[in-house]
């Protein structure tokens, strides 16, 4: 073991999903190295304990392993447990943290940010619950980043990823196992593959695509080898550090090819899609998109038709710019629902405390009690259980859950890489006019409430302040606005819209024509357009 000397961060504080900067400030000296010993030195059970690691393998992610590696000898881990190849999804780590009882993991991805050289590099720490480290334990950690003056390592060769097996590091296990098929086998436990493989063997068609990232070995094990899809429906499956030069975030706009297809006239029954880490998905059907909102209200409504949920479900949260849809459920369903702020690890404590069963965000991340992240795969399979039981096609379904529900238009519109400055002033102007907003009217649309939004834990009574701004119309319409933390390069304001319909209300095909009145009232009192130099959204979703 030798110990090195090292300078502070110098106040660069980790996101709610962990550390994300470019590659080359991970590359700079001591920079990974910092972060890597502050949580050892936090979470001090990970000495003696076994630690997860894998990514999805990103530009960088090969580098950062045998680093932490070297690190985890050094300070005292009994055990390392790496995926093949340095893989490992975001969804299966947690699933391995529980699995094998460890005392947390290290999840390298910066998500659906762009990867290669000049790309984006990520690392953030799963506790032993398998989920994100709670606000407590990642304040400690950037705490101690903040006045660390050394680290500890080893001196020794690389290991070899590629082969599965064991090995020693000193005193240090270390097993590199398939990253496959632990999770596969965890999926066969709560979805009907016979029946889906019934369904795919008539008349089913469908389009995967992994867009270069972790999920196409899953993809290929899972849909393939073990539901019988053909390999030529599975598109963009081998990983790549760079993601094939594109950007692994399941929209329309990186999603292209993918949403071409399943508009075109021979389109397949069934489309998906999932992100850089394997946690986010997208669902669509022949010409529909389903937005991220609409389904998570249509797998609360159906999930005990999947084995793993027979008995029902508990409760369903949602994040708070995530439409209301599941709350229509929920309610019907007489079940408990709650509003978090946005950050996965808002869920932990309700699914941990047995609350809720379901939970989900507009941002394509949506999951269950089985693990503790969000988790893209089972989305999918999810909606392969319900199309497989109910003998519909995704509109059908779509347009059988609107007239029993209601519809609850919605889209995000992203302005990404915007001045930080500008963004932050317009958030602040709006605030500053909250308490005057309450009684004004707009053409059809009366505001009710408008208020920051702020959440007490119902768990540990924790409480989070200011975690987006939400204006709310009589007529069950909404618009809310936040500043992201996901971008390392400038600053992204998120808009989002939602305009409710009622189960007798008339039906718009055009999700942006519905909305187009909500978003006229969101520019007209926040004037962004103009305070950008944006005339549109980098993104709409």
């Amino acid at each position: 073991m030798i110990t090195i000397k090292t300078t502070p961060f110098e106040g660069q504080k980790p996101g709610t999903s962990g550390l994300r900067k470019s590659v080359k400030t991970f590359q700079e000296t001591g920079y990974l190295e910092n972060f890597v010993q502050s949580i050892f030195d936090v979470v001090k059970t990970l000495r003696g304990g076994t630690l997860i690691v894998g990514g999805d393998g990103r530009y960088y992610n090969d580098t950062a392993i045998q680093t932490i590696l070297r690190m985890s000898s050094a300070n005292g881990v009994a055990h390392v447990i790496v995926g093949k190849d340095g893989l490992f999804s975001t969804p299966a780590v947690s699933a391995l943290i529980r699995q094998h009882s460890a005392q947390g993991g290290l999840v390298l991805s910066a998500s659906h940010n762009p990867g290669g050289p000049d790309g984006d590099f990520g690392i953030k720490f799963n506790s032993d619950n398998g989920g994100p480290a709670p606000v407590s334990v990642t304040d400690a950690i950037f705490a101690r980043s903040l006045e660390i003056s050394e680290y500890q390592t080893r001196q020794s060769e690389d290991l070899d990823l590629s082969q599965i097996g064991k090995s020693n590091l000193a005193d240090m296990k270390i097993t590199i196992i398939d990253s496959v098929t632990d999770y596969a086998d965890l999926m066969e436990t709560l979805f009907d593959f016979d029946k889906i493989r019934a369904m795919i063997k008539s008349d089913f068609s469908m389009c995967f695509d992994a867009m270069h990232a972790v999920t196409g070995p899953y993809a290929r094990e899972i849909f393939h080898n073990r539901l019988g899809v053909n390999i030529d429906a599975l598109i963009n499956i081998i990983p790549l550090s760079d993601f094939g030069g594109g950007h692994p975030d399941p929209n329309p706009v990186y999603a292209r090819t993918l949403f071409d297809t399943m508009f075109a006239d021979s389109a397949p029954k069934f489309g998906a899609a999932s992100d850089g880490d394997g946690d986010r998905n997208i669902i669509l059907g022949k010409g529909i998109f389903v937005s991220p909102s609409d389904s998570l209200a249509v797998i609360t409504a159906n999930a005990h038709l999947a084995p793993g949920y027979k008995t029902g479900i508990k409760g369903v949260s949602r994040s708070m710019p995530t439409s209301r849809a599941a709350d229509r459920v929920a309610q019907k369903m007489g079940v408990e629902y709650f509003e978090t702020p946005t950050g996965w690890k808002y869920f932990g404590n309700l699914l941990d405390a047995g609350r809720i069963t379901i939970c989900g965000e507009e941002s394509a991340g949506t999951s269950s009690d089985h693990i503790r992240e969000k988790d893209g795969l089972w989305a999918v399979l999810m909606w392969m259980n319900i199309l497989a039981e109910k003998r519909l096609n995704v509109m059908e379904i779509m347009r059988a859950h609107w007239s029993e529900y209601g519809r609850n238009y919605y889209a995000r519109h992203d302005y990404e890489g915007v001045d930080k400055d500008k963004a932050e002033a317009i958030v602040t102007d709006l605030m500053t006019r909250i308490p005057t907003l309450a009684g004004q009217t707009f053409g059809a649309e009366t505001i009710s409430k408008a208020d920051s939004f702020s959440y007490t834990d119902p768990v540990d009574n924790s409480v989070a302040n200011d975690q987006g701004l939400r204006v709310e119309f009589e007529s069950g319409s909404r618009f809310v606005i936040r500043l992201s933390g996901t971008g390392t390069v400038g600053a992204t304001l998120r808009l989002y819209l939602e305009k409710y319909v009622p189960q007798s209300g008339p039906l718009e095909d055009d999700v942006h024509k519905a909305l187009a009145p909500i978003e006229a009232i969101a520019i007209e009192l926040t004037d962004l357009k103009n305070k950008l130099d944006r005339q549109k959204p980098s993104v709409i979703s």
